[in-house]
């Protein structure tokens, strides 16, 4: 299994126009949300005062994923993603199952076009494209880029704008 520096070096490739950069911190956490929407039903009774279903197993699986990768980062993802499946049981909680299939099939959506648009300016194709586990990667893109912006963790910060090439701003400079 690759590193935290090599899986987020590889996605940071394909994400260096700084306004494909901002439409992550728009587009993935909506559509990570609409997964936990989609994968709400069914509910298993397991007699367990957490909801038992699909949506609790990739928060899960995606979360032993970021903690074999990195504890830090790994406890910050897990945080992140519970806080996700709690407001989403408090957003379902009493409501029919279509209200979470319909909450879940919009902000799929909506995640996605956002993404595509940033990735139309980028000129490149997203990186899940080329290796499916991007699609784990790109929540921890967008969380080590906050972290990264904070001042945190910058020799790992370092390391990926090493690997990957500096950002740009997008905006062709006029020819002289």
């Amino acid at each position: 299994m690759k590193s935290l520096s090599e899986h987020l070096s590889q996605y940071a490739a394909y994400h260096r126009d700084r306004r494909n950069i901002a439409t992550h911190f728009i587009g993935i956490p909506t559509i990570v949300l609409s997964v936990i929407f989609l994968l709400w039903h069914p509910l298993w009774s397991v007699g367990s005062p957490v909801p038992v279903n699909p949506a609790l197993l990739a928060v899960i699986g995606a979360s032993l994923f970021y903690l074999r990768l990195d504890l830090r980062f790994g406890l910050l993802m897990l945080i992140l993603l519970l806080v996700g499946f709690f407001g989403v049981r408090h957003l379902v909680d009493g409501e029919p199952r279509s209200f979470a299939w319909i909450w879940g099939g919009v902000l799929f959506a909506v995640g996605w076009a956002v993404q595509f648009l940033g990735h139309i300016w980028e000129g490149r194709k997203p990186a899940f494209v080329d290796d499916l586990v991007g699609l784990l990667v790109g929540p921890l893109f967008v969380v080590s880029e906050l972290v990264f912006f904070g001042g945190f963790r910058r020799e790992l910060a370092d390391f990926i704008e090493k690997q990957a090439g500096p950002t740009r701003s997008g905006r062709k400079l006029p020819s002289s």
